[in-house]
């Protein structure tokens, strides 16, 4: 029962964990693919958006939810997902201004442990779930499409403007938390 019990405990987390280290595969991949079109890619890619979703499901059905998993899930999502947009753009798949993914990304990361610092409670807010899955999903797409095609692109479009409210979401939180 005591290994049943510490296997529940840990499997959240070395999913997460799992998913991190998918990473370097997932670049390896697709920096070695024709121009951004792979797909043993976006499977790797896909398998990490189902981790993160298997992740967190079990954390909480289990009552096992743990700060290392608090902060190293969200982490492991922008690591993936800001990995995919920096080499679909290297691959012009995706345009440059997909760079406000990474860049609200550095922004939330510096942000976020001075805040925690001060009191502010980081919680992943529905929008920002909701971004995320838009996030993995048109990326996912624009590795597995033709060149040209467009309507992954919608999908990713509105992921980033979903991810942009969230971010003004944790912002305005922050400041009726802590800045007040």
């Amino acid at each position: 029962m005591i290994r049943r019990s510490a296997l529940i405990r840990s499997l959240p987390n070395a999913l997460t964990v799992a998913r991190m280290l998918l990473i370097p595969v997932y670049v390896w991949l697709i920096a070695t693919c024709d121009g951004g079109r792979s797909w043993p890619a976006a499977i790797v890619f896909g398998t990490a958006g189902v981790t993160d979703q298997i992740d967190g499901f079990l954390a909480r059905r289990w009552h096992v939810e743990s700060a290392f998993g608090k902060i190293a899930d969200p982490l492991a999502d922008r690591l993936m997902i800001d990995a995919a947009v920096i080499m679909l753009i290297h691959a012009g798949r995706l345009p440059w201004l997909a760079l406000l993914i990474p860049a609200r990304d550095l922004l939330a990361l510096a942000g976020t442990p001075v805040l925690m610092g001060r009191g502010y409670e980081f919680q992943v807010n529905r929008v920002g779930k909701v971004a995320t899955w838009l996030l993995y999903a048109a990326l996912g797409f624009i590795m597995v499409t033709h060149d040209g095609t467009q309507w992954p692109l919608w999908f990713f479009w509105s992921g980033l403007a979903l991810a942009l409210v969230a971010l003004g979401e944790y912002a305005l939180k922050a400041r009726r938390e802590v800045l007040a």
